[in-house]
């Protein structure tokens, strides 16, 4: 049974009128929290030094006097939020047993991530408290999605977005506040002002007689500074700001000056300091200076012994609780990288059989008209993407849908692809299933951090599942290195992406339907080449889901082939020409679903031929075709009639005349001279 929770911890929010009026007992609630949140940091500081605790212990001594005002003013059953490393005081308001937390940082069997994540590196996403990654300006755009699905789904929810003066230089930060202040989100984002970026003061951080807060102005917001080491004075003006947001629904820039009294971490020396600077800091310690004012208008610090007496033993039995649980079993981890999708038809996504009769749809075609039944049937479903509205993006895919559909269903972005990637992630986490498209495969480099160490990881680390669909148009069509590369050896080498990459328009059609329905975010690989290829019949598929499996396209016995994408449609004519011309019989697969892989029908037919061959158009080298070589080939060496075939584009970057493209990337006649060269 969990230590009984102090009774002046049960109340989690904070009434500005109160504060205003200063209440007596609402200045010890406030006093109550910072305590505890001092407290608890100090004791898991000490835990780790006696490694009981391990990883990286991050404090937040010197930050109560902003998070705990902040987070009692929130309105925890309607707000989001993402805390950072700072921010323990925040987490222990927001939700959960004190416990709780601390077997985050003792990553016992109770942990709430599993023991998957360290630290302070932990959210509850089911009550809008977004998991922080160590990419600090990078997750504030989450915060950005999930405040406007608040929106959307009617409640008057207001986002905090945190981030300190070092992460005030990344790019994300900057991306965010543009977005948010275009699209009109009710965002509080709150710059954690404490002078040091790690060992780096902020005069090193950007240039001198600058103040962070003044950045608002330029994104068409308001913004002011703020004293948080005066915690009185920092509510008021927080509630404020809050209320004004919650009403206008615009967003406010607030920078907050805050303290570090520790380093950056437990092992952090703080040799770095300037001397007197540390004194100075805990001069400023809010904690002390808010006891002493209460003190004296208490008129003694008997009630206050009281509150701390109170606190402190209930920390120790928690603290003493939280080590008696279990260390952690591993399990079947692997079975829980990807969010369970139902696979019980009763459970599944209702798809209107429409439409009933084949329509005669180029790849392109296909791929709108499954964007329309997608938007026409699931009010959940969002579209977004730069040049995708009235323009129909870069590919005239989107074509037609905002007209159909309306901005608020299907709108353009920013050339922002991380933020906007964060943002969709922040949508599909409450409640939206977004799909993204994004202009060229390539520009999906700018968004690596929000895909491959975000939204793949959420539901491993957090249990979150984040149903999103970003479209990737790849492939070289004589648009050179920039708009070219064939990325999915690349993105799919990190845990957690699902990838589907069909090749003929009735599979584009069925792909997106099976990437939108599954709860994990899916990449969609789109060759470019096969946007306008010839029309063929396309029509509701009631097995449509088995796009997740490989498709045999040929039949024959001299040698098992596996192809996907553009590079499938060459090579279903390179075996149609060796069955012509040489009476040469191959078994050819397309893979379609590159992740996860199924592979059981094309390990069939390997123990049958005893040859393989794999033709795609990336390049050789760490190519995808090297994964699927190593699994097949560790399971069926023994039945191996010959070594093992790649087929690939040359490790180069994409040459743009067309000349120099056809050299680049295998060629039918080049295909059908290495094939025959092999199988002798």
């Amino acid at each position: 049974m969990l230590p009984t929770t102090p009774k002046r911890l049960e109340a989690r929010d904070l009434r500005l009128e109160d504060l205003e009026n200063r209440r007596t007992e609402t200045l010890l609630q406030l006093y109550a929290w910072m305590y505890l949140a001092r407290a608890t940091d100090n004791r898991i500081l000490e835990l780790f030094r006696q490694g009981l605790i391990k990883g990286t212990v991050t404090g937040g001594q010197g930050n109560e006097g902003l998070i705990v005002p902040l987070t009692l003013l929130a309105d925890k059953a309607r707000d989001v939020v993402s805390f950072t490393h700072r921010d323990l005081g925040g987490h222990l308001i927001w939700s959960g047993h004190l416990c709780e937390h601390l077997n985050q940082y003792f990553a016992n069997a109770q942990s709430p991530t599993k023991a998957r994540e360290g630290n302070v590196h932990h959210g509850d996403p089911a009550n809008r408290s977004l998991p922080m990654i160590s990419h600090l300006g990078t997750m504030i755009s989450n915060v950005l999605g999930a405040t406007d699905a608040q929106r959307r789904a009617g409640q008057p929810a207001v986002g905090f977005a945190f981030f300190g003066d070092g992460s005030s230089s990344t790019g994300d930060v900057h991306e965010s506040l543009n977005l948010a202040s275009l699209l009109g989100l009710p965002v509080v984002f709150v710059i954690e002002n404490n002078r040091y970026a790690y060992s780096t003061p902020t005069e090193e951080q950007y240039a001198a007689g600058v103040e962070l807060w003044q950045r608002a102005a330029g994104y068409g917001m308001e913004g002011f500074a703020v004293d948080a080491t005066e915690p009185e004075g920092f509510s008021k003006a927080l509630g404020t700001a809050i209320d004004k947001v919650r009403t206008t629904s615009r967003p406010i820039l607030v920078e907050a000056h805050t303290l570090r009294l520790r380093g950056h971490a437990a092992y952090d020396t703080c040799d770095y300091l300037k001397p007197g600077e540390n004194d100075a800091f805990h001069a400023q310690d809010p904690l002390p200076r808010f006891r002493a004012k209460l003190c004296g208008e208490l008129g003694d610090e008997a009630e206050l012994r009281a509150i701390e007496a109170e606190l402190d033993a209930y920390l120790e039995a928690c603290v003493k609780h939280s080590l008696a649980i279990p260390r952690p079993k591993a399990g079947d981890m692997l079975a829980e990288v990807f969010a369970p999708t139902p696979r019980a038809p009763a459970e599944q996504i209702a798809w209107a059989p429409t439409p009933a009769e084949p329509q005669p749809l180029n790849f392109a075609q296909a791929i709108t008209a499954a964007h329309r039944k997608i938007l026409s049937e699931r009010p959940e479903s969002l579209v977004l993407g730069q040049d995708i509205g009235r323009y129909g993006g870069a590919f005239k895919v989107t074509e037609g849908l905002l007209e159909e559909f309306g901005r608020a269903r299907v709108f353009n972005t920013p050339l922002a692809e991380s933020a906007c990637t964060g943002y969709a992630i922040g949508l599909a986490l409450r409640g939206y299933r977004p799909i993204e498209e994004f202009q060229f495969a390539d520009f999906a480099t700018e968004a690596v951090t929000q895909i491959t160490q975000n939204a793949a990881t959420l539901f491993f680390r957090g249990g979150a599942a984040c149903p999103l669909v970003l479209r990737l148009p790849c492939g070289s069509v004589q648009l050179g290195s920039f708009h070219s590369q064939e990325l999915e050896s690349a993105f799919l080498s990190f845990p957690g992406l699902k990838a589907l990459y069909p090749s003929t328009p009735q599979d584009a059609f069925d792909a997106l339907l099976a990437a939108y329905e599954d709860n994990n975010p899916v990449l969609l690989f789109e060759n470019k080449a096969l946007y306008r290829c010839p029309k063929e019949p396309v029509a509701w598929n009631p097995d449509f889901r088995k796009i997740w499996e490989p498709k045999q396209v040929r039949t024959g016995e001299a040698a098992t082939l596996v192809s996907y994408g553009e590079a499938l449609r060459r090579t279903e004519a390179v075996c149609d020409y060796l069955a012509d011309e040489y009476d040469i019989a191959l078994d050819l697969f397309d893979l379609r679903a590159l992740s996860p892989l199924r592979l059981d029908t094309i390990e069939a037919s390997l123990r049958r031929t005893g040859r393989l061959a794999i033709i795609h158009e990336g390049r050789r080298n760490h190519g995808f075709g090297a994964e699927l070589l190593a699994r097949l080939t560790e399971a069926h060496f023994a039945q191996l009639k010959a070594a093992p075939l790649r087929i690939a584009s040359l490790d180069l970057p994409v040459p743009f005349a067309g000349e120099l493209e056809h050299v680049y990337r295998p060629q039918q006649d080049a295909v059908i001279e290495r094939l025959l060269q092999w199988i002798g």
